[in-house]
């Protein structure tokens, strides 16, 4: 019995010992949300000094102006340079007669070959021009579809409205095989798999999705049926987001609903995380920029003053858009208008319900719009009662603006949208050759300000936690803290063949340390001397995100991180450089690494990290990539492909492309396979 009870013994401390080893934890914290949390923190900074600038706004008229003029440079440093607006060549592909009113299906071309396809609601019988509102689709496949009720309503009642299928909607899908058919799960997945190609040169979905509805109302103010005077726009959902980007961008627009969309970006963010690749630019945050903003940022002059204009707020009580960042950005809004003396042109509506647009909802819309659009007239009782849905009967079988359903299989000329990423590629070419053949010192100053690094900080703290022996080798784990920057975990395993000449080889893989450790505990690694040093930086392995966190539409496993980290213009890229930065110190400080011939070996998304990190410390003697993305063309070519947004540096390809990378390390770094 005794022998059975010490064998047992035996038994449970050998599995307390395996599973020891197994887990290779090395940080002093077991924190799942650590790294979104150090996120957080870089961004409640942000939007901490924009309440400051904001409370000193409102003390003046004039310094509200001064706030709006610059909150205005700052979105438009977010919004990047726009396509050049050349002719439209619309064309009415055809015109269905409803009752009361008709539909005009029109195609336009915002830029050479991007065709945009749009419904226009005209009533029959009012006398021209007509006020008209450009509508924005919320996220659906079909984009503007078989019709609407609600620009019918309009329509009906002396307002005419344009509905724009956005990109990657209705018959403006880009990822389709040849029949049309869509290959992603839906929008909000084709959305956030087409955005990094724009990021990467400079733009984003956002902006291109705000330029062709701003096309729309060249469209509108071209026709002489529309009084250009009075535009106006709204969208619900992802088609608020569309309204709340034109209406900061386009002081045509003269009066805007925003519907289950507005609320604290910085609120939402924190709560929810990031949404879909069209509802957000690289950068905003750094740049301060709130949704209640680009509401101010229509303010224009009307005879000697400087007013803002007529703004609508709708949502659902129950909405997953948050309601206390709603009012806390319609209390915003509420201050500057009521300085100003038009208390009357803002409003907010929430209706008990969720992410829904109920009747009362609609009717609060259609009073507005008549108020500010049709001349302070009182709706007529037509306008505020729903029309059957068999008005839209004849639209069912009819409705498409192309003969194919698609635009990109319609027109021999139609490029799409990987296409024009790959034209503007192309055109950026010769400013990446100059700039490659700058000034090292100059180059990576640059690299460093687009990686989103003010300078390194090179002061280290090293904490053991945890040391024991190996058959052959002796294991030492640390936590590194860099003051500023998220810790970093090491496991180092000194071999007994280890010398004075042995290389230190740094091992970054993406799915962690302990992956990489487990795998060599199999093998017979300790036979030529060499140092390892296993890391986990900040999102991998121990500072993973939670796998709950991180949609799997979105194709990124960790889409929360990615996302935010750009929003405060921090790229994942640019901070797990600085986390590489922290390991080669780490490397000189300690005395068992010091002095010795330094390498390092990286998959995945750390090729990236390491072709940057080489070009800005030649420490790094030679490093050995695999599995890693090669080229960002890629990424504009096919943009079927996880984890994109881990890799996207915004603005990069004005700069360079990763072999341009590859050439400036001078052969230290190698892609070997």
């Amino acid at each position: 019995m005794k022998r059975i009870l010490t064998l047992a013994v035996l038994a449970a401390a050998t599995a307390y010992s395996l599973a020891q080893a197994t887990n290779w934890r090395a940080l002093r914290f077991n924190q799942s949300n650590a790294f979104y949390s150090y996120l957080m923190e870089d961004m409640h900074r942000c939007y901490w000094q924009r309440q400051q600038e904001l409370q000193q706004a409102v003390k003046s008229k004039t310094a509200l102006q001064r706030y709006i003029a610059d909150a205005r440079q700052r979105m438009q440093q977010v919004i990047g340079e726009l396509p050049e607006r050349t002719p439209l060549q619309a064309q009415v592909t055809g015109t269905i007669q409803m009752e009361g009113f008709r539909v005009e299906k029109i195609v336009f071309q915002s830029t050479p070959g991007r065709y945009v396809t749009a419904h226009l609601y005209l009533s029959d019988g009012i006398k021209a021009p007509v006020p008209a509102c450009i509508d924005m689709c919320g996220h659906g496949t079909t984009g503007k579809g078989r019709g609407s009720l609600l620009p019918a309503r309009m329509a009906l009642n002396g307002i005419a409205v344009m509905v724009v299928d956005p990109i990657a909607q209705g018959e403006r899908l880009q990822l389709i095989d040849r029949q049309g058919n869509d290959l992603t799960r839906g929008v909000t997945t084709e959305h956030t798999l087409l955005n990094p190609a724009f990021e990467l040169l400079g733009s984003s979905l956002a902006a291109q999705e705000f330029f062709d509805n701003s096309r729309a109302i060249d469209y509108l103010v071209s026709r002489p049926d529309i009084d250009a005077g009075h535009i106006g726009c709204y969208g619900f959902s992802g088609g608020g987001t569309q309204c709340a980007y034109l209406t900061a961008l386009d002081r045509r627009v003269k009066a805007s609903c925003v519907g289950l969309f507005f609320s604290s970006r910085e609120r939402t963010i924190e709560k929810d995380g990031a949404s879909d690749g069209c509802q957000q630019a690289s950068g905003e945050g750094r740049a301060r920029i709130e949704i209640a903003d680009m509401a101010l940022m229509n303010a224009d002059r009307e005879g000697k003053d400087f007013l803002l204009r007529p703004f609508l707020i709708l949502d659902g009580k129950y909405d997953f858009v948050d309601h206390w960042g709603a009012l806390r950005g319609f209390d915003e809004l509420k201050q500057c208008y009521e300085l100003q003396g038009i208390g009357d042109r803002l409003d907010q509506y929430y209706a008990e319900d969720g992410h829904a647009m109920p009747e009362d909802i609609q009717q609060r819309m259609l009073s507005f719009f008549h108020k500010w659009l049709a001349n302070g007239s009182t709706p007529p009782a037509a306008m505020l009662t729903s029309p059957s849905p068999s008005v839209l009967t004849p639209m069912f079988n009819d409705f498409l603006c192309t003969a194919r359903g698609q635009v990109n299989l319609q027109y021999p000329d139609a490029k799409s949208t990987m296409q024009l990423t790959a034209e503007k590629m192309d055109r950026q070419k010769p400013a990446r050759e100059q700039f490659c053949k700058a000034n090292l010192k100059d180059i990576r100053r640059q690299l460093m300000q687009l990686l989103g690094i003010q300078q390194f900080n090179d002061r280290i703290e090293i904490i053991p936690t945890g040391k024991s022996p190996g058959r052959g080798y002796e294991e030492y784990r640390f936590q590194v803290n860099c003051e500023g920057e998220m810790p970093v975990a090491c496991v180092v395993l000194v071999p007994e063949t280890a010398t004075s000449e042995s290389a230190v080889e740094i091992h970054l893989h993406q799915n962690g340390k302990a992956w990489y450790l487990n795998d060599l505990m199999r093998r017979d690694f300790s036979t030529d001397g060499t140092i390892i040093v296993a890391a986990d930086v900040r999102g991998v392995g121990e500072m993973e995100d939670p796998y709950l966190y991180n949609l799997t539409k979105y194709w990124n496993r960790e889409y929360r991180c990615a996302a935010a980290a750009l929003h405060i213009d921090r790229p994942l890229i640019g901070q797990r450089v600085c986390d590489v930065r922290t390991l080669l110190n780490f490397c000189n400080a300690h005395e068992l690494l010091n002095g010795r011939p330094l390498r390092i070996v990286a998959d995945g998304l750390f090729g990236p990290v390491v072709m940057h990190a080489a070009v800005l410390d030649e420490r790094i003697q030679g490093a050995s990539l695999t599995a890693t993305l090669k080229t960002w063309r890629s990424y504009v070519e096919s943009p079927m492909q996880r984890d994109m947004l881990s890799n996207v540096v915004p603005g990069a390809l004005q700069y360079y492309d990763l072999p341009d990378l590859l050439t400036l390390c001078k052969g230290r770094v190698r892609i070997t396979d």
